[in-house]
């Protein structure tokens, strides 16, 4: 695993038709931290999500991995210098085994060019060859190496979520952003992703994990960011967000924070 780098979010600004989904938000994650974003329904989570991955333009705003800013490169040139993205719905190649789906992830990381690999050169092999291990061993750490051969749309949601994770993984990150990576598993699935996070941690991965399980979060997180209504209402260590008044009234619905609903 590659070291875990800085990631920097500086007056993230998104609106959509006047309404405001993320406004001058804040964020900073050190190299090998896990934060954590949580807030309720319509925060602004899955925006700013998006903001980072390069789903999404902002507004206005920065956002820089270990200085460099990003903000104006597309996912595929994020991609390729450590941005790792996992989506909360599982998107897989159909028609393609787990394996293959995993493979893709580190298109990336390739160096092989159109000709070397068009006419099937040694530099070529010896390089699909390399990725077909780690895609193999990415599946193993994911705990769904027995499906390597099955194909990718037969495979039950819990592990399609697993391969999705393998192939981000694949492609060797420095910083990786969760979404909702618990929504929708089963007691055991959900033991099981908790499991590799933090195993992950401690390989010294940076990651960004936006979810609506509070429960999950505060036991996996070495800090949280909360939002709601699009702007951080709360930052700091999970003991610190469970006991913020701002956090219990925006959980409760009696209106914390003011602004405009994502």
């Amino acid at each position: 695993m590659t070291s875990g780098a800085a990631l920097t979010v500086a007056g993230a600004t998104r609106a959509f038709g006047g309404v405001y989904a993320v406004r001058d938000v804040d964020l900073t994650v050190a190299p090998g931290e896990l934060r954590a974003v949580i807030g309720p329904n319509g925060a602004g989570k899955t925006t700013l999500f998006a903001l980072i991955g390069g789903q999404l333009a902002a507004d206005a705003g920065t956002v820089r991995l270990d200085g460099v800013r990003i903000d104006r490169s597309p996912p595929h040139r994020r991609a390729r210098i450590g941005v790792g993205v996992v989506f909360q719905s599982a998107r897989i190649f159909p028609g393609l085994s787990a394996l293959e789906n995993v493979m893709v992830g580190a298109h990336a990381t390739t160096r092989a060019g159109f000709v070397t690999g068009a006419l099937r050169l040694p530099a070529h092999r010896r390089e699909e060859r390399l990725i077909r291990d780690r895609a193999g061993e990415c599946l193993r750490r994911t705990g769904i190496e027995q499906w390597a051969h099955r194909p990718a749309e037969h495979l039950p949601l819990g592990q399609q979520r697993a391969l999705q994770l393998a192939r981000a993984l694949c492609g060797q990150p420095r910083l990786l952003l969760l979404d909702e990576p618990a929504s929708g598993l089963r007691a055991a699935e959900r033991e099981n992703l908790a499991a590799l996070i933090e195993d992950l941690r401690g390989s010294g991965l940076t990651m960004l994990l936006v979810e609506h399980d509070v429960g999950f979060v505060m036991r996996l997180a070495d800090r949280v960011t909360v939002l709601d209504l699009g702007r951080v209402i709360a930052d700091g260590t999970a003991a610190e967000v469970r006991a913020d008044p701002c956090v219990i009234a925006a959980y409760l619905g009696t209106g914390a924070a003011t602004g405009a609903a994502a």
